[in-house]
Order: structure tokens, then sequence, then C-alpha cells
């Protein structure tokens, strides 16, 4: 069989005919996701805050599915790099059998523990109701972002990266369309409000995830799925989760942390904690296109990696930490000229605007260093190495960022509570160098290549 493309192809080239797709799928995912906080914006600020408060639940849904996507996705990488077709097939098969699994978790989180959860951070009664319409639907009908996000990653694995791009785009135009049909109830359809933002989020994902499967039955001949007669294989879900463990706890440490600041941030006010959900909308559209380059990275040092490619592994490294700084920094630059422009677009009031436009300022300085450790973590995952990101990612946001945030809350203003995400970013540099050299020293240095 001819060498895939990710062994072959010039590295700038390769990162982003990988990248790209991803890149803009990613974009849109996160333009669909102000846009429903902008339409929820118009119902009322607390119902903006309730979908603020509701982020740690559906921020720890996307770290289960990412993560065990990821944990896929490097696996079939490495597997296709060293042309193991048998263990390709018997991943994507047991892949199948994660989604079914991670769909059950959160619906017995939907069906009972959504309202508690939302009780724990305020008394405020109409928010809770608000939290408990919204996130109860997104969880009760999850099913359609967990197959959306591992069949995407099974797509990217080996390198078609332009099909998880149309899934996106497919889910985004669903959700952008429903969206205000549903909440404000237009051509004859009622106004479900909130209720109606999450009907439209789950009918989005939905879509999206029929069009992965689809896509990679009909596209994907390298990946073969075969369910008839499956019995789970104990060893390959243990490879999986050797790098998607990592990777979920990782990504899961920013619910703990979303939810210590909302916590912090409502002995202010309700409305600081809407920015914070504001900022956490607008975030997103600003890295989603690095995290889009290190999904695009991911396979293609995996795919080296197991090939024995050392040199296409450092170069693939090097540009993706280029990249991921300049993004970044163009982003810092948007924050830093453009933030009451950002927040008028969530109906923002001057108390808003107020509290808003230093808390987008303070944070986005952190934003290039940011995007440097996010290029490298993924180099960790792909190289077997996920631990390194869990531990930095660990440091960063609860030993570093949350302290931090909690602290300068005493001093009674909370516009110094920002500065906790610069002061983290630092420390999150240095150990990202520590385990650099340290991957350098005991994988990079020793790869082999195979003949």
């Amino acid at each position: 069989m001819q060498e895939n493309k990710m062994g072959v192809m010039p590295i700038g080239k390769l990162i982003i005919s990988m990248s790209l797709p991803i890149m803009i799928s990613m974009l849109v995912q996160a333009l669909y996701n102000i846009v429903d906080s902008i339409f929820v914006a118009r119902i009322s600020e607390n119902a903006l805050t309730a979908v603020s408060m509701a982020f740690p639940i559906q921020n720890l849904m996307i770290a289960v599915g990412v993560g065990t996507a990821v944990g896929v996705n490097a696996l079939l990488a490495r597997f296709l790099g060293e042309r193991d077709f048998d263990k390709v097939n018997k991943v994507a098969t047991n892949a199948v059998f994660l989604v079914v699994l991670s769909y059950l978790l959160f619906l017995m989180i939907g069906l009972f523990f959504v309202e508690p959860f939302f009780r724990s951070q305020t008394d405020i009664e109409e928010i809770i109701q608000y939290g408990k319409q919204y996130l109860t639907v997104c969880s009760c009908v999850s099913v359609g972002i967990f197959a959306q996000m591992m069949f995407e990653r099974m797509l990217q694995a080996t390198g078609k990266t332009i099909y998880s791009m149309y899934t996106q785009l497919i889910g985004a135009i669903t959700n952008l369309i429903l969206d205000p049909i549903l909440i404000f109830g237009l051509f004859g359809m009622p106004a479900l409000g909130i209720t109606g933002a999450a009907v439209a989020t789950v009918i989005g994902q939905l879509a999206a995830g029929v069009a992965a499967i689809w896509f990679n039955y009909a596209k994907n001949p390298e990946v073969q799925i075969h369910l008839k007669g499956f019995r789970p294989d104990k060893d390959i879900i243990k490879q999986i989760y050797k790098i998607a463990v990592p990777s979920i706890i990782m990504q899961s440490i920013g619910s703990i942390m979303n939810y210590g600041m909302n916590r912090i941030l409502l002995s202010f006010t309700s409305t600081a904690t809407a920015v914070f959900g504001v900022y956490f909308k607008l975030q997103s559209f600003i890295f989603m296109p690095v995290f889009g380059l290190n999904n695009g990275i991911i396979p293609i040092i995996a795919y080296n990696y197991g090939a024995g490619h050392r040199e296409r592994v450092i170069k693939t490294m090097k540009l993706a930490a280029l990249y991921a700084v300049a993004i970044l920094t163009f982003g810092m630059l948007l924050f830093q000229i453009f933030p009451i422009t950002f927040l008028e677009l969530f109906e923002a009031s001057e108390t808003m605007i107020s509290i808003g436009v230093p808390a987008l300022r303070i944070i986005s300085i952190s934003f290039p260093v940011a995007g440097a450790c996010i290029a490298m973590g993924s180099a960790f995952q792909a190289m077997g190495r996920a631990t390194y990101s869990m531990i930095t990612s660990i440091a960063r946001q609860l030993v570093v960022l949350l302290p931090m945030a909690f602290v300068l809350a005493q001093l009674g203003n909370v516009d110094l509570v920002w500065w906790s995400y610069p002061i983290a970013e630092i420390m999150s540099a240095v150990m990202t160098i520590i385990f650099l050299m340290k991957l350098n020293r005991e994988v990079i240095s020793k790869i082999v290549h195979k003949e």
C-alpha cells in the first residue's frame, strides 16, 4: 500500500492541508456558540448568566468526547504509520462502543444532577430555572456531539480533514437556522425561549454526527468498523485511555476552574459572571483555530513518530508553535482594540461594559504564550506523553489560576481577579519548556527510521 501523505508531503503544506479544514470548521463551531449566546442575551441578562453557569458541565461533556477521540485519533494514526491495519480496525470498532458509554454517562447527569448543580452556585431562582431548562436538554440529548467528535477524529487520523469540516458546517448551519426560529417562535413555531436554544444546539449536533458517520463509511476506506459479533477489547480500550485519560482530565480541569471562577465572581455581582461567560464565548472564537491546528498536527506527529521520521516530527513541532503564536497574537490585538464592540454584541449594559473591558484586555495579554503551550501539548499527546500536558494544565488552573483569583478577589476589586490568567500562563510556559526538554531527551532524540 502507498504511504499515507502524512509520511511524504512537505511539512508546511501538510500542516495547512490537515489543519485548515479543521480550523475553519472549529471557527464555524465557535461562531454558532457565540450566536447562540447573542440570541439568549436578548431574552435577559439572567438567561445569559444561566448559560454561562452551565458551561462547566458542557465543558466536561466536551472533555470526555474530545479526550476519548484524541486517544482514538493518536492510536489510529500510529497504527497506520506502522501499517498494522488489523489494529486500526479494532481501535475504530471499540471507539463506537466508547461513544455509547460516554452518552449514557451524561444522560444520567441530565436526569439527576442539573438542578443541584445550579443551586450550588446561586440562589437566584430565575437563573436556576433558565439553567435547568437549557442544560437538561443539552445533556440528555448529547449522543450527537459524542458521535460527531469521534467520527470526525477518525477522518482526521487518515488525513481526510476536509470531511470533518463538512460535518461541522452541517451542524453549525442547522443550529444557526434553528436558533431564532425556536427561541423566538418564528414561522409559526412556538417560542421556546432558552429551551429553544438548547434544542437547536442538539439538533445541530445530531445532524453533524450523522454526517460524520456517513463520511466515514463512504469516504474512509483505511478504517473499517465491524460491529457484528463485537466484544469490547480490553487491551485496545486500555491503550486508547492511556492517551485519552490525561486529555480528559486536562480538559475537565477547565470545568472545575470555571465553576470556581463563577463562585468567586458571583461574590461581586451576577453581571461579572455573565462577563466571564461572554469572555469564554469570545475566547473560543480566538482559540479555535489553534485547537484546529492542534487536532491537525497530532496525527502528523503520531504517524511520523510511528514511522520513525524524526526530522518531520521536529519540523512539525516548530512550525506548529510558530503558527499558534501568530494566531493568538492577532487575537490579543483584537481584544485590546475592540473590547466594547465585542461586548455590545451581547446586549451589554453599562455595568457589564465597565467590568468586561478590563477583563478582556487583561486576560488577552496571556494569549501568545498560551499558543506556544498548546502547540507543544499536542506533541506530548501524539508521542504518548499526554501526562505532561495533564500535569501542566492541573498546575495552571488549579494550583495557580484559581487560588490566585481567590486571593485577588479578597482585595475587593473585580478587575484584579482577571490578572490571575497572565500569572498562570507564565507558570504554564515554564513547565512546558521543562517537559519539552525531557521529551526531547527521552523520546525525540531516540526515534529511529523504520524501513
